[in-house]
């Protein structure tokens, strides 16, 4: 008679533990990177430098006829 009690709080107690709580669903974080503004300062002097030499050096051609 001990053993069925026993395995019968054993069944209840298992079963109970097991269906306690729900699913446990684990969500990742989703990691964040910074971007770099499409703004970006690093190419604007190369587009100006050969711009400035072109425009001192090949100057203007105001030649009067």
């Amino acid at each position: 008679m001990k053993k069925l009690v026993a395995s019968v709080m054993a069944l209840t107690l298992g079963t109970s533990a097991a269906m306690a709580g729900g699913p446990v669903v684990i969500e990742e974080e989703a990691e964040v990177v910074a971007e770099k503004p499409a703004s970006s300062a690093g190419i604007l002097p190369l587009l100006l430098i050969p711009v400035i030499l072109c425009v001192a050096l090949c100057g203007g051609d105001d030649d009067e006829e």
